[in-house]
């Protein structure tokens, strides 16, 4: 690792969130446990209209109750546990959790996009990670397979409470305010590659 006066950084043990603010190589990494892990290559163009669109529909709907963010944003969960979801979302009532280093706290629904690359990690290590922190609801979107999966943590992990296809209304307990379809969120990317 290299810090941004491009002098290596020699750590044992845990990578904390300050050594990794310290990074400025232009890439985009994650803590996982203590890991620093690189977070490429880029998102493709079909994921990132998907994601500006769940952004600006939820916006449209729940900007009042809710601050909603798209990546990147640093979710830090722990001092050795950073993520940068696709999708976060915090009540307005709990405002101070946003501070100049990012979302510090437990939002009430965060959400990945799921591409190849990230398929695994998406699907396994944060749906551990979301679930051990208690965040209310996860969801992931996956355009392949043109779905909203929406977990809920029942005790301390989650349950598939519903699978959302295109025509679909989704309704989630933590943000009352949402109902889209994933038509509506699709069909923006619909002639995007990826």
């Amino acid at each position: 690792m290299k810090s941004r006066d491009s002098k290596p950084i020699i750590k044992e043990g845990s990578v904390t969130y300050d050594d990794y603010a310290q990074l400025d190589d232009g890439k985009r990494y994650e803590i996982a446990d203590g890991v620093l892990e690189l977070m490429s290559p880029a998102p493709t163009p079909k994921h990132q209209v998907i994601s500006t669109k769940i952004l600006a529909t939820l916006m449209e709907s729940c900007q009042l109750e809710y601050i909603i963010f798209a990546s990147p944003i640093d979710l830090i969960l722990s001092d050795t546990e950073v993520r940068q979801p696709d999708l976060v979302i915090v009540p307005r009532n709990k405002i101070e959790m946003i501070t100049k280093r990012g979302i510090e706290g437990i939002p009430s629904l965060v959400g990945e996009i799921l591409s190849p690359p990230s398929i695994k990690r998406d699907r396994f290590h944060k749906l551990k990670v979301y679930a051990q922190y208690q965040i209310p609801e996860y969801w992931i979107i996956a355009p392949a397979n043109e779905v909203l999966e929406q977990y809920a943590l029942e005790g301390r992990d989650y349950q598939l409470l519903n699978v959302y296809g295109r025509e679909d209304t989704v309704h989630s307990e933590q943000l009352p305010c949402a109902s889209f379809t994933m038509g509506k969120i699709l069909d923006a990317a619909a002639d995007l590659p990826g």
